[in-house]
């Protein structure tokens, strides 16, 4: 529609600048209160003028693609996904893209009713009961990979884009990224990855047209490809974190962008800066204990209540002062009760064995019990609670276990998940560490190598 831009107080079809002088100068006379529709047609204005100033066109042309489908055109890999609107649709996406899948609403935040399913059946059940889906609100079904989490804030004023920082994630994807700790300067990456990490943020702010701070998401799969998660057109949770690591106050920056003054002009003239000598983890902070019924399981829902940094020039250092600034007991002693999915029983194993080796007392449900048992480790089987069993709480409940290990399968149901949740309540009740993911327990165990004082025999 071309709007009558003699009554908004403009000369014709405008640029931004322009929009925000006539609006600033109506406020001076008029409240928007006063003159709804004015604003209104203002709003309007502004919207047309911006989606001109991105495209090089008038205002009046049609609106650029939304920022979901611009990194396909600029040749910027993304996980394989679709947008569906009723059960049918999603259980053939799914099928097309292959299990496991990832399902969300199509705008959340803190991942809200996000989850990863295995099986049509799982997938039926979520799009039936878990969130409403319709032509408007339409769900997407995306391909899950396997891979590290990598993120990055950053700015971009429409000519050149600033990346302070990069920062990985200790837990690999399925995860939330604020439930997840999260590390910088990156601590895996290859300088190709991280050479691709920079060049689809510059290419994704400039391609948007974003005038400010963003923040992107991105998965490194085994082979070292990397795909785009997400793009927030926004300040994210990161935002304080990064600042305070990179010495580069972003919301100072990305504020005086969105006011007109360029990155040059603020004296940044690099897209990347480098990193800092010192090691900065930021780890989340829960209150399960305050929280009654939450589960404590991490997912890709946002469960965390809060973070803690630690620094210091070495690595597990750092991580050791964030951990306990968190609130989690960091013991190098005691017992580790352990329970976990079959799948995960090859990749648990030499994390379950440098516990022993440094002391510990393991018990383990009789699955796992068997398998540690086979592999050489000496462990105390305890029965389930689906046994009508009370051996596991008693345990915990006692005060001797310091650590509990618990993990499940995308599929998992029944008694095996029953006994699971009853297990991590437990511990939360009486202030136990429960880890679920086991990409968190070998940053423990990094921790309490470090500070463990090895004893052997003279002739060792």
């Amino acid at each position: 529609m071309n709007w009558p831009w003699s009554e908004l107080g403009l000369p014709g079809p405008s640029d931004l600048a322009a929009v925000r002088r006539a609006y600033a100068e109506r406020l001076k006379t008029t409240h928007p209160e006063e003159d709804p529709e004015g604003f209104q047609r203002l709003h309007e204005a502004y919207q047309q003028a911006r989606r001109a100033s991105r495209k090089g066109g008038s205002p009046s042309e049609p609106q650029a693609p939304r920022p979901e489908e611009r990194p396909s055109a600029m040749d910027i890999p993304q996980p394989q996904g679709r947008a569906v609107t009723c059960v049918e649709a999603g259980v053939e996406a799914a099928a097309e893209i292959g299990y496991p899948v990832l399902v969300r609403p199509s705008f959340v935040l803190g991942g809200r009713a996000m989850q990863i399913v295995a099986d049509e059946g799982q997938l039926r059940q979520y799009l039936k009961t878990a969130v409403e889906m319709d032509e408007d609100r339409p769900v997407l079904v995306d391909k899950y990979i396997v891979g590290r989490e990598v993120e990055v804030d950053a700015v971009c004023d429409g000519e050149q884009v600033f990346v302070p920082g990069i920062m990985e994630l200790v837990e690999r994807t399925g995860i939330h990224s604020g439930d997840s700790i999260s590390v910088y300067p990156a601590f895996t990456l290859s300088q190709p990855v991280r050479d691709t990490v920079l060049d689809y943020t510059k290419r994704l702010g400039l391609g948007i047209g974003i005038r400010g701070l963003y923040n992107i998401q991105f998965i490194v799969d085994k082979e070292d490809n990397v795909y785009i998660i997400e793009v927030n057109p926004r300040s994210s949770r990161t935002v304080p974190f990064l600042s305070k690591a990179t010495g580069h106050s972003l919301a100072d920056i990305g504020t005086r962008v969105i006011l007109g003054e360029s990155l040059r002009d603020q004296g940044v003239t690099r897209l990347y800066p480098g990193d800092k000598e010192k090691w900065y983890v930021k780890v989340p902070a829960f209150s399960f204990g305050k929280l009654r019924g939450m589960d404590a399981y991490l997912s890709p829902e946002m469960k965390s209540t809060g973070e803690a940094i630690g620094y210091d020039r070495r690595l597990n250092r750092a991580l050791y002062k964030a951990l306990q600034a968190s609130g989690m007991q960091v013991v190098n002693y005691g017992t580790l009760f352990v329970t976990v999915a079959d799948r995960d029983k090859e990749e648990a194993l030499p994390l379950i064995r440098r516990f022993y080796h440094m002391g510990f007392n393991i018990e383990a449900t009789s699955g796992t019990a068997a398998f540690l048992r086979k592999n050489g480790i000496r462990t105390r089987v305890k029965k389930k609670i689906s046994e009508q069993s009370e051996e596991i709480f008693q345990s915990i409940r006692q005060g001797y276990v310091n650590y509990v290990i618990n993990t499940r399968d995308y599929c998992s149901g029944g008694a095996t998940e029953s006994d699971g949740l009853l297990i991590r309540r437990c511990a939360v009740e009486n202030g136990v560490t429960i880890f679920t993911a086991l990409d968190t327990v070998r940053v423990l165990l990094d921790v309490l190598e470090e500070i463990t004082m090895e004893i052997s025999t003279i002739d060792e």
